[in-house]
């Protein structure tokens, strides 16, 4: 059974690599595991261990703190921090920055 860590985690995780243009396949032989555990621990239906756990945050460049923090536990200000934190990987890419800037334009 899935449990509600797993599947944030793999939420997360998922997200972290998404953005950093990794597809499963790169990301999986960067931090030694097959795609298909890759694939189980991004839906929930498998933990990793702790060493895997290490080179994901190692590979990701993220603290086991944004991995940890769910969005359900964020205080306004940490939203608005990992907002910035999105920002700062997409201002290079001038297709994700535009797209950012309609839908942020369209709530104001």
């Amino acid at each position: 059974m899935k449990s509600y860590i797993q599947q944030q985690l793999g939420k997360k995780i998922r997200e972290f690599r998404k953005i950093k243009g990794f597809s499963q396949e790169i990301f999986a032989e960067k931090i030694g595991i097959a795609t298909k555990t890759l694939s189980s621990i991004e839906t929930g239906n498998a933990f990793m261990t702790a060493p895997t756990l290490e080179k994901i945050v190692e590979v990701l460049n993220v603290s086991p703190k944004d991995l940890f923090t769910f969005d359900d536990d964020l205080e306004n200000e940490d939203m608005y921090s990992e907002i910035l934190k999105k920002l700062e990987f997409i201002k290079k890419d001038k297709e994700l920055l535009k797209l950012f800037y309609k839908f942020a334009k369209s709530m104001i």
